[in-house]
């Protein structure tokens, strides 16, 4: 039996594209010879659809889909996944379910039993978890397909109570097929690896497992799709960050012609490089947009996302502006077009100062000659803020915010200034990363000017200011906030490492301080295992730890 996994970038809602991609490589499943086509959990509405699953159409939507799909497996079979109805009135009204399709016809209906609820993943709002394990026959063979969650629950802290590999082992199956919508963090596959070749290992069996690739808005896919022997041997391991296609060979209860291979080991920093180009890639995409618009200082965060988006989306439709102060220097300046020069993007030089006086001539009224403090700061940030969003309402333009992971845990910018934007590139990566990320663009060459990478970082909103004025060192500053906010560790723990009491003290104040910030800002691309925004639910007005 030949089985071909289709490991591609699926739209959410797009029933159309995922439609036509998941029958085109049926088409070409057929013609290289395979018997068997299986593609990604959720592939035909897109992972995750969220709260479109609760309109009676999108779930109608879907259903034609696979019934569409159906019509072209003519002499071949395929697995897809969908949402699918529950009939019984008692319990959730939909299951994450996969059909296996063979001449025509659904002949299978698996349904995901483990619904993840924590982090990103939000399936028991929508799903009920299934209770009935059968395995699929086809071609003389038993196949025990599972859903993604349904392998994880192997580990010495077993999230659930039950575990399908075992009912369905106790059924005698040839060999796994897992479907997947396998977010990407720098971490993830590693974790992934050593996972799916226990289940192999401790099952017995083969494994063939698929994921699919893509962004959709912060959540990145990474694909990888990978095949196991029996002992829980890695011998495949399908592209990472673009789609992919192959065909494995399976007789004698063996994945024939492969032998053992190393996973594949790629440095965290060049990993989040790429999570980045291609969550810029589809944001755009997948939303109708071309061009991009952003601030450029000088400094090294928006540098390297001027970079990031000038590989994403071509140099020609990447506007910069830069926006000096009358605290601005003048090697800011230079910083900036440099960058500028280097890349080949667009640009506009638009000097703030005469809007800052305007506004605080306009204010001084009702400021009554207080001096100047954190109010005429935030005024300039928020002048800039208005000149990138005005170039994208001129021009159309989608505006990328600049603010790194430091920076928003703490509350480091100013709302409706620095911090607007439709998608926040670079908030998932530590100050200490984005210098790394910046030695790694430079790899080949340089792209971001040395100055941007080695001078003091600066707002530069008031004479000879430096973000360590304000802000611990990056370096301790980094490593505190990874132990509270990746690894949740309480202030009391953190303090057993070593840490400076007051400074831990300090820094968790003002992480929970900030929750109201990172509520108004946009959504952050996803590169770790914990990022703010919809993987981490902090109340605004909450006490502890504050």
């Amino acid at each position: 039996m030949k089985i071909a996994l289709a490991q591609l970038n699926y739209q959410i809602g797009n029933f159309e594209l995922n439609t036509k991609k998941i029958i085109d490589h049926i088409a070409k499943g057929k013609e290289q010879g395979a018997d068997l086509v299986v593609f990604a959990e959720l592939a035909v509405c897109g992972y995750p659809a969220r709260d479109f699953l609760e309109f009676e159409e999108f779930v109608d939507l879907c259903e034609q889909s696979a019934q569409e799909i159906a019509k072209h497996t003519t002499g071949i079979a395929c697995i897809i996944g969908l949402p699918v109805r529950n009939h019984l009135i008692a319990g959730k009204d939909l299951y994450n379910a996969a059909y296996f399709i063979e001449d025509g016809t659904v002949k299978a209906v698996v349904k995901k039993a483990l619904l993840p609820n924590y982090d990103v993943f939000d399936e028991y709002r929508y799903f009920e978890p299934a209770t009935e394990f059968s395995c699929i026959e086809f071609k003389g063979q038993k196949i025990a397909l599972t859903i993604c969650e349904d392998l994880w629950n192997i580990n010495n802290n077993p999230m659930y109570v039950s575990h399908p590999m075992e009912e369905l082992i106790t059924q005698q199956p040839d060999i796994m097929i897992n479907i997947a919508a396998s977010p990407f963090s720098y971490l993830h596959d590693d974790e992934r690896v050593e996972v799916l070749a226990k289940n192999a290992s401790q099952y017995q069996l083969p494994l063939l497992y698929v994921n699919q690739i893509g962004a959709q808005t912060e959540i990145i896919f990474d694909g990888g799709s990978m095949a196991f022997d029996k002992d829980g041997t890695l011998l495949d391991e399908m592209a990472y960050f673009k789609e992919d296609f192959k065909i494995y060979n399976f007789e004698a209860g063996k994945l024939q012609g492969l032998t053992q291979i190393d996973h594949q080991i790629v440095p965290d920093i060049e990993q989040i490089h790429d999570a980045l180009i291609l969550g810029i890639q589809d944001y755009f995409q997948k939303s109708g947009f071309k061009q991009a618009v952003l601030g450029l200082s000088g400094g090294i965060d928006s540098a390297i996302v001027c970079a990031l988006a000038c590989r994403a989306l071509g140099p020609e439709n990447v506007m910069a502006v830069l926006m000096p102060s009358k605290y601005s220097t003048g090697h800011s300046i230079q910083d900036a077009m440099d960058l500028v020069n280097n890349i080949g993007c667009m640009h506009e030089v638009i000097a703030i100062k005469e809007a800052a006086d305007a506004f605080d001539k306009m204010l001084a009224p009702a400021f009554h000659n207080l001096p100047f403090n954190i109010a005429e700061e935030n005024i300039q940030a928020r002048v800039r803020g208005i000149l990138v969003m005005a170039m994208s309402n001129k021009f159309g333009y989608i505006v990328l915010n600049t603010s790194n992971k430091s920076e928003c845990a703490v509350g480091y910018g100013t709302l409706y200034g620095d911090m607007c934007g439709a998608i926040g590139v670079i908030g998932d990566v530590y100050k200490t990363q984005i210098y790394q990320l910046a030695r790694f663009i430079n790899k080949d060459g340089v792209v971001i000017p040395e100055n941007s990478v080695v001078k003091p970082p600066s707002a530069e909103l008031r004479p000879d200011q430096k973000d360590s004025d304000s802000l611990p060192d990056y370096g301790q500053l980094d490593k505190i906030l990874y132990q509270y906010v990746e690894l949740k560790k309480s202030s009391k723990a953190i303090i057993e490492q070593g840490f400076d009491e007051a400074l831990v003290r300090k820094i968790l104040k003002m992480v929970n301080t900030a929750e109201f910030k990172r509520y108004q800002t946009p959504p952050i691309l996803r590169v770790s295992p914990k990022a703010f925004g919809m993987g981490r639910r902090m109340p605004i007005v909450g006490k502890y730890l504050s």
